[in-house]
Formats: C-alpha cells, structure tokens, sequence
C-alpha cells in the first residue's frame, strides 16, 4: 500500500516556466501598449498642425488677413488642444504672410 501514500513532490521547473511565460507576455503587451501609444501621440501631433492649418487659412479667406495670434485661432476658429502635451509655435511674420507654426510634442 506505500505507492498509494506517496506524496508527489511540486515540480519546480514547471513553476519558474510558468513564470517566465507569464513575464514574456506582461512584457509583450506592456511593449505593444508602449508603442500604440507612441503612434497615438504622433497622430494628434499631425492632426493638431493639420487643423492649425486649416483654421488659418479659412481665417485668411474669410477675413482677408491671417491671424494675428494663436489666441484668436482659439477664440474665433475653435481651437482646442492640450498645451500639457504639446507647445505650439505661432510666429506671424505679417497679416498677408502665412504664419509659421511648429507643434512640439511635449512628451517624448
């Protein structure tokens, strides 16, 4: 009756390979959030300069001038951004010469 009351022993080996799956995929999707968040960013960059853009050159239409400030984008043309994430450059050059404007990403 001894084989019946032998008490198996816990495999060691399966438990750190248990483990070690479980990091590489923790590690895996940590890196994939990482990067879709990467990606996310840039696009918002890219949308933001876009819009800036765009709002400036409808200002140019409608009202014969460019804008004279970022401010007044975001008053009369209804620009909206996160300023904790990204700093906007709006340097006028003159009211008939198309502003320069750079979007930096804060967070990189």
């Amino acid at each position: 009756m001894a084989r019946f009351q032998h008490k198996k022993q816990p495999n060691t080996r399966n438990l750190w390979l248990s483990v070690l799956i479980f990091a590489g995929i923790l590690l895996l999707f940590y890196t994939g959030v990482t990067s879709i968040s990467r990606i996310s960013l840039k696009e918002q960059e890219k949308s933001l300069k876009t819009a800036l853009s765009q709002a400036v050159v409808r200002c140019y239409a409608a009202e014969g001038t460019y804008p004279e400030s970022l401010e007044y984008l975001k008053e009369h043309y209804g620009i909206t951004y996160d300023s904790s994430r990204f700093y906007v450059d709006y340097q006028v050059t003159g009211s008939n010469i198309l502003p320069d404007i750079t979007v930096i990403s804060r967070q990189e």
